[in-house]
């Protein structure tokens, strides 16, 4: 009997339990739950402990809807996303710490090109975006036949094959370079890029060098599906209080054997962009066995791509303008030899415009301080070889045939592919449309590789296919 009696308490405990997790839930996000934080007098850090172990996702999806009314007015989605920010970066460094497989589900997608795009979609684990409030963002690369994805908050997973329907993480340090600390000071303090090269692999960050003071930099480690250990490469002596996190720039790729090229964007502090004492709005080439560095181009505003084309030797980068102005840029590598830094403009030529343009009172002493001359070669500065107008938030650029390229887009969420004729001026230029935000692209095996920051998903175009 007295058993029993144990037992029905033990039960009715737990009802009571059960039945206060759920009045809770349902009280989330309304005044209700902030009139019971009071009663119960829970401070800041008690307050997120419980919203963070016991409802994330019930919080997360009342705010994303917000976020999706359309009455909502901008200046309350910014008060969303600085609300919300700092519990998915939680999220995702949770997801990180547990080390446990990012699961994937596949769907396809006909494109307009007649061609067929595959998504694997990341079911966990990327939760807090750049630019979006979610969900998260990523960069991709291969180690052999591996494919490896890091989100912009530091998880590394790898397959060697999408159809098996999960990611494998890898353990890493990243978070003793960046982590929550920046992450709740800027949404957009993040990982930048990702590049593996001779057996090692390299990341890009936005770097609180000190306190509240900024710039791009690089650390590197060896290339270990248990663990890897990074250390820092590349740092500026420099630094600065941004004018804006998402204009850092921190594309990578190779350059030869023993160098590396790194964008770096000029944080809306445009002047530094035409001065050669600091590495803000330039691109540059970083030596990987001595960290010995040297500005190649300048004139940049935020660089969003780069591709070294070995067989036409030229470097191509994109770019995002002001409004409007986004471009394609050619960087030679003759020029590069003969240690001449090749100068794209930014800020004073610009086929963009300052947001608000001409008409904005607001915008009068940035026209005088930059003009945004709609020519550059009359200025003394290399024109683009395409500029957008409106802005379509360019990224990523790649090679995919001889004289073949794609550039992938952000805000238009489109892939656009152009050839290069003999004199290096782009023809056929078609846009696909693909739906999702594109951060990333890789082409490996005949295939185009995406990083989908919509869903979030990793993306694959077989060219193999009609």
């Amino acid at each position: 009997m007295l058993k029993k009696k144990k037992v029905i308490k033990i039960f009715t405990l737990l009802f009571i339990l059960l039945a206060g997790y759920i009045l809770i839930h349902t009280m989330i996000g309304n005044n209700k739950f902030q009139k019971l934080i009071t009663i119960l007098q829970l401070d800041e850090k008690q307050r997120f402990f419980i919203k963070k172990y016991f409802f994330p996702y019930k919080l997360i999806d009342q705010q994303q809807q917000k976020m999706f009314d359309q009455n909502v007015k901008l200046s309350e989605q910014k008060n969303l996303i600085n609300k919300l920010g700092p519990y998915l970066s939680y999220l995702e460094i949770d997801k990180k710490e547990s080390g446990t497989p990012i699961k994937l589900t596949s769907d396809v997608v006909k494109l307009s090109n007649n061609k067929i795009l595959n998504k694997f979609r990341l079911n966990s684990g990327f939760y807090d975006g750049i630019h979006e409030l979610m969900p998260g963002s990523g960069y991709i690369d291969f180690y052999n036949d591996k494919i490896l994805v890091m989100s912009s908050k530091g998880i590394i997973a790898y397959t060697d094959d999408l159809n098996k329907e999960e990611l494998v993480q890898i353990k890493n340090n990243i978070d003793e370079f960046i982590n929550i600390n920046q992450f709740k000071k800027y949404k957009a303090a993040s990982i930048k890029d990702i590049l593996i090269f001779n057996q090692k692999i390299f990341v890009s960050y936005t770097h609180e060098i000190k306190k509240n003071c900024w710039n791009t930099s690089l650390v590197y480690g060896d290339v270990n599906f248990k663990e890897i250990y990074f250390e820092e490469l590349f740092t500026s002596e420099k630094c600065l209080v941004p004018q804006n996190m998402w204009s850092s720039g921190g594309r990578i790729v190779k350059l030869g054997k023993n160098s590396i090229l790194l964008s770096v964007g000029e944080y809306l502090v445009s002047h530094l962009a035409q001065e050669v004492n600091t590495i803000n709005g330039k691109i540059i080439k970083i030596n990987i066995n001595n960290n010995e560095h040297e500005i190649i181009s300048m004139g940049h505003r935020n660089p969003q791509g780069l591709f070294f084309d070995k067989t036409n030797n030229f470097i191509l980068e994109t770019e995002h303008g002001p409004q409007g102005g986004d471009e394609i840029n050619l960087i030679k590598i003759d020029v590069i030899k003969d240690g001449k830094i090749q100068n794209y403009g930014w800020p004073i030529s610009s086929y963009g415009e300052h947001y608000g343009g001409k008409s904005a009172k607001s915008n009068i002493e940035n026209y005088k301080k930059y003009p945004l001359y709609k020519s550059h070669s009359e200025y003394g500065f290399i024109e683009p070889l395409k500029s957008f107008q409106p802005s379509i938030g360019i990224s990523e650029i790649e090679k995919i045939g001889e004289n073949e390229y794609v550039v992938s887009s952000l805000k238009d969420k489109a892939l656009y592919f152009f050839s290069l004729d003999v004199q290096k001026n782009i023809i056929d230029l078609k846009r696909v449309e693909v739906f999702e935000r594109i951060r990333d692209i890789k082409f490996k095996n005949q295939k185009l590789y995406l990083f989908l920051e919509t869903s979030p998903s990793i993306g694959m175009i077989d060219f193999t296919k009609l």
